[in-house]
């Protein structure tokens, strides 16, 4: 056996055999059609298609033929958005640190974390270590701020139940109190600050990219040393505001 097929799941790829057919001829197969079509005996195709209706992967009519199921085309939506998102950061995000003479960054909300989707760096002597990939509390971050802000009240409690939160530097915001009232002030003003609170002598600003929907699906940031921050704060801030809404209108 291939290296490759070591951990092949025979039932994944016999899901994958039916989405493939239903993609190019939708509306047409029984499930007697499919299991002649593909191979797979009519029990097992019988077990494989009630799971994926369950799932909404497929999707039967009235004349018992199938079709791919919403689920499928959610999933293909957020993988388009996804790279229509990294697409817009590479196209807009250059002017931006080419103006500030920061690094510019881009990060989705994953649960309570952040993670770093894309890095646009300047030619500093400080390198930031954040790179793509890499995950950081949303809490702690100007970035993460920006994101949770955006979501229900009720969303904020049941990613942070506990009082207390991880401190990443003595500036962290470490009450759970405290963050929700961060969070309505960052709503109210359309940008969020990270104080040293992830990074001990930086400061960053970030900024939401809201989807079709209206939901702050990214954000960027730009974040740089204090002496710096103290000479480009209003500058850097209006620079991320503009670059979210562009992102936005593009996204």
């Amino acid at each position: 056996m291939s290296e490759n097929r070591k951990y092949w799941v025979p039932a994944l790829e016999k899901a994958d055999g039916i989405l493939s057919v239903l993609a190019k001829e939708p509306d047409k197969h029984k499930l007697i059609d499919l299991s002649r079509r593909l191979g797979i005996n009519k029990s097992s195709m019988f077990s494989l298609l009630a799971t994926m209706e369950a799932l909404n992967w497929v999707r039967k009519s009235a004349a018992d033929t199938y079709s791919l199921g919403p689920a499928v085309s959610a999933y293909a939506s957020s993988y388009a958005q996804h790279f229509e998102l990294y697409d817009a950061f590479q196209h807009e995000a250059a002017p931006v640190r080419d103006k500030l003479q920061e690094t510019i960054q881009l990060a989705r909300r994953e649960g309570d974390h952040i993670l770093y989707l894309g890095k646009m760096e300047a030619q500093t002597p400080v390198r930031l270590l954040s790179e793509p990939g890499m995950r950081l509390p949303a809490h702690a971050t100007a970035l993460g701020k920006s994101l949770l802000a955006w979501l229900p009240e009720k969303e904020w409690s049941r990613l942070y139940p506990k009082p207390e939160l991880t401190a990443m530097t003595p500036n962290t915001i470490a009450r759970r109190e405290a963050l929700f009232e961060e969070l309505r002030r960052i709503r109210g003003q359309g940008y969020a600050v990270d104080d040293q609170e992830s990074v001990i002598g930086f400061r960053c600003v970030a900024a939401p990219v809201f989807n079709r929907a209206g939901e702050a699906a990214a954000a960027v940031s730009c974040s740089m040393p204090l002496h710096q921050w103290e000479r480009k704060a209003d500058e850097a801030r209006a620079e991320l505001i503009g670059l979210a809404r562009r992102m936005t209108e593009l996204h």
